[in-house]
């Protein structure tokens, strides 16, 4: 059988790809391609082919097909020639190799061009285990994440020390494909910035649109700031709230950092006085999505080395309720009576006929964060007994509770109705009461610490409530009934002195006409 028109063919390019190789004179020719050689679908590339002076023709090779791709004479006197890519599309996608021809005969062929088109795909989720910030010299996990179903996941660094790594996909527990890229030792001296695609093994160049940047943040040594809320310990739900970073050690920049959370904004410095740096972080209205535990970092210009973090603040999110479970208001009552005397033993009973894992205590005005103590079942319904004995006269004041579950430790219930405890007599120069060691160790008052934070102890961390109350006075200020007695007697005392002055003008008048008519007799009696 004679051999058909494509058999020949292939039995030409044969010859000729041999012929090339046996020449093996002429320098190999270079291939690139600008912007780039992973391009999102729909940009224009250009492909480069550059030989020697002496180059007539260029020939691009595409894999897999079995004519040259593109022919190409250069416009003009040079080395090089293009081809032209308006819009980038997946058939445009695949592996390229470029020869060049002079009257001596072709050059080798090129090294491979792996030309990548992006965004045929969404993208995946791009997370950093356990978090974003790293200290230096630790290791760290990237995590790819996507429902498409992707075997293959491509990594990128970006920087001056650009570098990538691809790894197959594997079943993550909730259903997703996941890849893991453990990266480390991680170190200040370079930007730590990746992104992650995803694609298939059958079309290796064809591959998701790219993942959201992920930028590690490298914890130092240096001094470690302090961070702290505007609004104090209580918080309005829904208000805007503000987050302030700041230090005596002269940071450019500050990082805002949430345990869990992937987003890492920063804020230029500002001095508000001098030594000191600063900066805000707006949070917005206060919503679910708030609640958990924060620090910040300060840095220096450029440097990818930020400081030691803060103390941790934590925010607990009141009045919103988590998927719905957290529907009751719980109740609060007190032992013996609302009204008591100096060292009586007091009780407040917090109580909810829901599913309640912990049960919190605020005091309106208080600068300590709220007690807080685990539930207990009681006929049905779930409670906790906060103990303030022996109470003083600065224990008075409004208390209000809230309910939480172990799930969402940072989402509380909407408070209770507001109980007001007065405390009668006793001294008006005691201190605001601070919730003592014993106090918070002891059998009927006991801190909980947030499930999976490792925070059991008191001391380690700063809490704020962020409850629907309006803003009362703070730690020694008198009370409101104190207050309502005081306006009283002051009424009182200038109701007396101004009927006072009043009888003093009538006795002054009385007299002053009396002496008028002394006056006018005498001057009658001498006429006569």
């Amino acid at each position: 059988m004679a051999p058909g028109p494509s058999t020949l063919l292939g039995l030409a390019l044969c010859l000729a790809q041999t012929a090339r190789t046996q020449q093996g004179t002429l320098p190999k020719p270079t291939i690139w391609a600008e912007p780039g050689s992973v391009v999102p679908s729909g940009t224009p590339v250009t492909v480069w082919c550059q030989g020697t002076l002496e180059a007539q023709v260029f020939h691009l090779d595409k894999e897999g097909t079995s004519v040259p791709w593109d022919r190409q004479k250069p416009p003009g006197p040079g080395d090089k020639a293009q081809l032209a890519i308006p819009q980038m599309t997946e058939q445009h996608a695949g592996s390229y190799q470029c020869y060049y021809s002079t009257p001596t005969g072709w050059s080798e062929g090129s090294d491979r061009l792996e030309l990548v088109v992006t965004g045929s795909y969404s993208k995946p989720s791009f997370l950093a285990l356990p978090s974003p910030v790293v200290t230096s010299g630790r290791n760290v996990i990237l995590q790819c994440l996507s429902l498409q179903g992707f075997n293959r996941f491509f990594l990128t660094k970006e920087g001056e020390d650009e570098s990538s790594w691809t790894v197959d996909g594997e079943r993550h527990p909730d259903g997703q494909i996941q890849a893991l890229f453990p990266v480390g030792p991680v170190t200040p001296g370079h930007r730590w910035t990746f992104r992650c695609y995803g694609f298939y093994r059958h079309t290796p160049r064809v591959w998701s649109a790219p993942s959201d940047p992920l930028e590690l943040l490298v914890s130092g040594l240096s001094g470690k700031p302090s961070l702290l809320t505007l609004q104090g310990p209580v918080v309005t739900s829904g208000q805007n709230l503000t987050l302030q970073c700041r230090s005596d050690v002269g940071y450019t920049r500050f990082a805002l950092s949430k345990v869990g959370g992937q987003d890492l904004p920063q804020r230029p410095a500002r001095r508000p006085q001098v030594g000191l740096a600063q900066a805000d972080f707006p949070l917005g209205p206060v919503g679910t999505i708030h609640g958990g535990r924060y620090r910040c970092y300060g840095g220096h210009g450029l440097s990818s080395e930020w400081s030691a973090p803060s103390e941790p603040l934590e925010l607990l999110v009141a009045g919103e309720e988590p998927a719905g479970r957290l529907r009751d208001r719980p109740s609060l009552s007190v032992r013996p009576s609302p009204s008591v005397a100096p060292g009586e033993n007091v009780t407040l009973l917090c109580q909810s006929g829901n599913r309640t894992d912990t049960f919190l205590l605020s005091k309106e005005g208080a600068a300590h964060r709220p007690l807080r103590l685990r539930s207990q079942g009681q006929d049905g319904r779930y409670q906790a007994e906060f103990s303030l004995s022996p109470v003083t006269s600065a224990h008075g004041g409004t208390y209000r509770c809230y309910g939480s579950l172990s799930t969402d430790p940072y989402l509380l219930s909407q408070p209770s109705e507001p109980l007001a405890l007065m405390v009668a007599g006793g001294s008006e120069d005691q201190p605001a009461p601070q919730w003592s060691q014993e106090q918070q160790s002891s059998s009927s008052v006991k801190w909980v610490g947030w499930a999976g934070d490792g925070c059991t102890d008191p001391s380690t961390s700063l809490h704020m409530a962020l409850v629907p109350v309006p803003a009362l006075p703070r730690p020694g200020w008198v009370t409101r009934a104190r207050l309502t007695w005081y306006l009283s007697v002051l009424i009182g005392v200038s109701v007396t002195f101004v009927l006072l002055l009043l009888v003093l003008l009538f006795l002054f008048l009385l007299h002053r006409g009396q002496d008028r008519r002394r006056k006018s007799g005498a001057a009658v009696s001498d006429a006569h």
